[in-house]
C-alpha cells in the first residue's frame, strides 16, 4: 500500500493520486500533453503547472515574447491550484497590516497592501478579458469574530484598513444575522467590499488554455528528476530517461509540492501543511433558513487555526480548516469529525448533515510569514502563500515575468528578501504539532 505523501519526506510527487475534491467532479481534465520526447532548448522552464506557473509562463510569453516551458510532475489540477477552497481575496501569507508596518514602516505596508489590491483586480480582469467560465460568485469576504476579544481586535483591523484607504466596514452580530447569516459563534464582524469565491479547477483550467494560446509549450507528467547547471544556463533531466531541457533560466513553481531536495535555494525553506475541506449535500430551504445565509461571499473566522466557508452556487456548503499534522493520519476520522464540529458550532442547525466531498492538501508555510517571490542569477521561485494563493499567485507570476524581462519591479520586502531557512529541518512536523496546540489555547481568548 502506498505510503501517504508528505512533501518532507517524498523525494516528489509525481504519480501520487489526484484528490477527490468536490472540483474534480465539477470539472474534467482535458488529455494531458505528453512529455517531451527529445531534448530541447528554452529561454525560460518552469518547474510547476498550478497558478504560479501557468500564469508566469503566460505573461512571459504574452507581454515579452520570450519562449518559455512549463513542466508539470503530473498533470495540470493535480496541486493546491486545484485543491484550495477558491477564496479570492486581498492577502497572502499570515502578516497582518499593523505588523506590516512595524517591521518595515507605513510606506512598504501600504505598497503590500496595493500589490495585495492589484492581485484581487488581476484576477478578475482575467476572468472577464478571457471569458473564463469558473463560477465566480459575489464580490465580498467576510472576517467573523469568533470570541469578544477577537471582537475588539477586529474593530481596530477595520479602523486601520479604513485609513489605509480600504472601505472596510464593521458589522454587530444582529447585523451580520440580519444580513448576511445566523452565525451562533459571532460576535460580530468585518467586510471588504472586494474578494469574491471562484472554482479553482475551472480557473486553473482556464489559465492553462490562455497560456497554450499565448504559445507557451507545457509537458505532462514530466517530473524534473535532476537540475544541473551549465556554462550557459541549466539541464533539466525529465522522467527516468536521457531526454532532458535547457534553458537560460529556471523557475520554481511548485509550491508545497515543489521536489524535497532540487536546489538550495528552496530546500528547507517552507514548511508543508496539510488543510482539509469538505463540502456537504445541498441545503434544503429549510435549512438555508435556519443558518440565515443570505450570501455565497467569501467568510473566514478570526481563530489562529482558521476555519472558512462559503455557500456554493448549487448550495452546497464549503467547510475547510486545519488537516493532520502527520501524512499517515490524514485519513483518520477525527480530522472530517473536526471540521464537522467547526461547522455544526457555527450553524448548529446543520449538526449531522452528510458531507458529499472531503479532501485534503498542502499549502507552503515560510518562517517569516510572508510569500516569496524572487530572481537572481538566472534562477526564480514563487513559495510561501499560507493557504492564501489564489489571488496573490496572479500578482506574484506578473511580477516574477517582469523581472525575468529585465524590468523594474516595487521594492517591497515581497519582492526582495530571500526564504529564510528552517532550521531543525527534521523536527518540523514536531514543532507544527507543539504551535497547533499553542494555536488552540489563544483561540480561546
Amino acid at each position: 500500500m502506498k505510503k501517504h505523501y508528505d512533501p518532507l519526506t517524498h523525494p516528489h510527487c509525481q504519480a501520487q493520486p489526484y484528490a477527490p475534491s468536490y472540483w474534480a467532479s465539477t470539472s474534467p481534465l482535458p488529455s494531458p500533453k505528453p512529455p517531451p520526447t527529445s531534448s530541447q532548448t528554452f529561454e525560460v522552464a518552469i518547474i510547476g503547472g498550478g497558478f504560479s506557473g501557468l500564469l508566469t509562463a503566460y505573461y512571459l510569453a504574452s507581454h515579452y515574447n520570450i519562449h518559455c516551458c512549463v513542466l508539470e510532475a503530473n498533470q495540470v489540477g493535480f496541486g493546491a491550484s486545484a485543491r484550495n477552497a477558491g477564496f479570492v481575496l486581498k492577502g497572502a501569507g499570515r502578516l497582518s497590516y499593523p505588523t506590516m508596518v512595524k517591521k518595515w514602516g507605513m510606506s512598504a505596508a501600504k505598497g503590500v497592501y496595493s500589490e495585495f489590491s492589484d492581485a484581487v483586480e488581476r484576477v478578475s480582469n482575467l476572468i472577464t478579458e478571457h471569458s473564463i467560465a469558473c463560477e465566480r460568485q459575489e464580490n465580498g469576504y467576510l472576517k467573523v469574530a469568533h470570541t469578544p476579544g477577537a471582537l475588539t481586535r477586529l474593530k481596530e483591523q477595520t479602523e486601520f484598513l479604513t485609513r489605509f484607504g480600504d472601505n472596510a466596514t464593521f458589522l454587530s452580530a444582529p447585523q451580520l444575522r440580519a444580513q448576511f447569516m445566523n452565525h451562533a459563534q459571532a460576535h460580530g464582524a468585518m467586510r471588504l467590499p472586494d474578494g469574491f469565491g471562484v472554482n479553482p479547477l475551472k480557473l486553473l483550467l482556464g489559465y492553462r488554455h490562455i497560456m497554450l494560446q499565448a504559445g507557451v509549450t507545457l509537458f505532462e507528467n514530466s517530473l524534473v528528476r535532476a537540475l544541473h547547471s551549465t556554462g550557459s544556463g541549466h539541464e533539466l533531466i525529465i522522467n527516468d530517461t536521457s531526454v532532458s531541457i535547457r534553458a537560460n533560466n529556471i523557475v520554481f513553481a511548485g509550491n508545497a509540492y515543489n521536489n524535497k531536495i532540487l536546489h538550495p535555494l528552496i530546500n528547507n525553506r517552507y514548511i508543508p501543511i496539510l488543510s482539509s475541506i469538505m463540502v456537504t449535500r445541498p441545503l434544503t430551504q429549510l435549512e438555508l433558513g435556519l443558518t440565515g445565509l443570505k450570501t455565497h461571499q467569501i467568510t473566514m473566522d478570526t481563530r489562529t487555526l482558521k476555519y472558512y466557508y462559503r455557500l456554493l452556487p448549487d448550495k452546497r456548503l464549503l467547510f475547510g480548516g486545519r488537516g493532520a499534522v502527520f501524512a499517515s493520519q490524514q485519513q483518520h476520522p477525527k480530522f472530517l469529525n473536526g471540521l464537522k464540529k467547526g461547522l455544526t458550532d457555527c450553524f448548529p442547525c446543520l449538526d449531522g448533515i452528510p458531507h458529499d466531498h472531503y479532501w485534503s492538501g498542502y499549502i507552503a508555510a515560510t518562517l517569516d510569514d510572508m510569500p516569496h517571490v524572487n530572481f537572481d542569477n538566472n534562477i526564480g521561485y514563487i513559495l510561501g502563500y499560507c493557504g492564501a494563493g489564489v489571488s496573490f499567485s496572479a500578482q506574484a507570476a506578473f511580477r516574477l515575468a517582469q523581472q525575468i524581462a529585465g524590468q523594474k519591479i516595487p521594492n517591497l520586502p515581497l519582492y526582495n528578501t530571500p526564504l529564510p531557512y528552517v532550521p531543525l529541518p527534521n523536527f518540523r512536523r514536531l514543532g507544527q504539532l507543539a504551535y497547533y496546540q499553542y494555536a488552540t489555547v489563544l483561540d480561546k481568548l
